[in-house]
C-alpha cells in the first residue's frame, strides 16, 4: 500500500446489527488490494434500499443475516493506493461506483456488468457499504471529480447514474413529452436528466404535495396529483414513461398514458408481481423494460453536474454525522426530505 497522507490503523463504522438497530463500532482501516484505492469518505447519501434493510432486515431476495454497514452513495478522497495503482492518485477527490463485478461473467464481457450474478455491491448482504470513515474500491470505479463538483454531489452521482441509465433506456430526446411517477430523489434526478436531454415537457406525479412542489424545482414542467389528475394523466400521450414509485397503480396509469410506440421504464422497487394490460402493450407496440443499477454512466453523470445541467446539491435537505445514521435513515419518512447525507468525518 502506498500513501502520502497519514492513514490511521482504526476507524469508526456505523453497523446494522439487527432490524431497527445500528451501532458505532471501531474497526481496522481496510488495506487496498493491488488494484484498489483507499478512500477517506466525505459524504454518503441515504437510499431507500438502506431504509428497507434498516427497518426490515431484507430487500427482495437479499436478507441481512450478519452485521452489515449500509450506504452505497458515496464519495471522498483517495488516501492510499494498492501496488498496481499509480501513487499520483493519492489526494484525488472521487465519486465511487459501488460495484465489484466478476471480470469473466457473460454479462460483464458483453458490457452489462451491472447484471453480473456474482456482483459484490456496497451495502448488499455480504459486502459492507460506506457508512464508515474509510472504504476500498477498485481504482477504475473511483472516478475523479472536478472542484466544481461538491462532496455532496460526488456522493449523489450514484443516484444520478440510476437516472442516466434510465434516460438511456427511455431514449429521452429533443422535444419529448415525458411522464415520471414518483418524485423521490431518483424521480427528481430523472426529471433533470430528461430536461438535459431536450425533453420539452416533463410531467411528474406524486401523492405528496411537498414532493410535487419539489418536482417543479427540479426539472418538471408540471406536477400532477395521481388521484385528482387521474383522467388527465391517462390522456397525456407521453413518448416515454418512467415509474420511480414502485406503486402498482402508478405503473398502470403510466402505461395508459403512453402514445403508440412509447417506452415504459420501471425503476421503483415495489411489488414483486403486478397485472399488466397485455393487449394494450401489444396493440400499441409499447416497449416495457426495467433498470437495475447502471453501467458506464459515471462520466456522463459527472459532466451533467459539472456543466450545471443537473443540480444535486439543492436536493440535500439534511446532513448527519456518523453517530446519527439512525436519524438519517428515519428522516426519509418526512415528505419534506429529499436527500439526507451522512458525513462520516463530521463530529456531533
Amino acid at each position: 500500500m502506498t500513501a502520502t497522507t497519514h492513514v490511521p490503523e482504526h476507524m469508526f463504522a456505523n453497523v446494522l446489527t439487527r432490524p431497527g438497530h445500528v451501532e458505532l463500532q471501531e474497526r481496522r482501516v481496510p488495506t487496498p488490494a493491488a488494484d484498489e484505492v483507499l478512500v477517506k469518505v466525505t459524504a454518503v447519501g441515504v437510499c431507500g434500499s438502506d431504509v428497507h434493510f434498516f427497518h426490515d432486515g431484507r430487500l427482495g431476495d437479499w436478507v441481512v443475516e450478519e452485521p452489515l454497514v449500509l450506504g452505497h452513495e458515496s464519495g471522498g478522497v483517495i488516501v492510499a493506493v494498492g501496488a498496481d495503482v499509480s501513487p499520483d492518485r493519492v489526494g484525488e477527490r472521487v465519486s465511487i461506483e459501488p460495484q465489484h463485478p466478476s471480470t469473466t461473467s457473460a454479462e460483464t464481457l458483453r458490457g452489462d456488468y451491472n447484471l453480473d450474478p456474482h456482483m459484490r455491491f456496497y451495502a448488499v448482504p455480504g459486502t459492507d457499504g460506506a457508512f464508515q470513515e474509510y472504504v476500498t474500491i477498485q481504482s477504475h470505479f473511483a472516478f475523479a471529480v472536478p472542484d466544481s463538483v461538491s462532496d455532496w454531489a460526488a456522493a449523489l452521482l450514484e443516484p444520478l447514474s440510476v437516472a442516466v441509465a434510465t434516460g438511456r433506456k427511455a431514449a429521452f430526446s429533443v422535444g419529448d413529452r415525458v411522464l415520471i411517477t414518483g418524485a423521490g430523489p431518483v424521480g427528481l434526478a430523472v426529471a433533470q436528466v430528461a430536461r438535459a436531454s431536450g425533453a420539452s415537457e416533463v410531467l411528474v406525479s406524486d401523492i405528496s404535495e411537498a414532493r410535487r412542489h419539489a418536482a417543479l424545482r427540479f426539472g418538471a414542467t408540471a406536477a400532477l396529483d395521481p388521484v385528482a389528475d387521474a383522467d388527465a394523466i391517462r390522456t397525456i400521450g407521453a413518448d416515454s414513461f418512467v415509474d420511480a414509485s414502485g406503486a402498482a397503480a402508478a405503473v398502470r396509469s403510466g402505461i395508459d398514458a403512453l402514445r403508440a410506440g412509447g417506452r415504459a421504464v420501471l425503476v421503483g422497487m415495489g411489488l414483486p408481481e403486478l397485472a399488466l394490460p397485455i393487449t394494450q402493450i401489444q396493440n400499441k407496440e409499447l416497449v416495457l423494460t426495467g433498470v437495475f443499477r447502471y453501467a458506464n454512466t459515471w462520466p456522463a453523470a459527472i459532466a451533467l453536474v459539472a456543466s450545471g445541467q443537473v443540480d444535486l446539491d439543492a436536493m440535500v435537505t439534511g446532513t448527519f454525522s456518523l453517530d446519527r445514521v439512525k436519524d438519517a435513515l428515519e428522516s426519509t419518512a418526512d415528505p419534506d426530505t429529499i436527500k439526507s447525507v451522512v458525513q462520516p468525518h463530521r463530529r456531533g
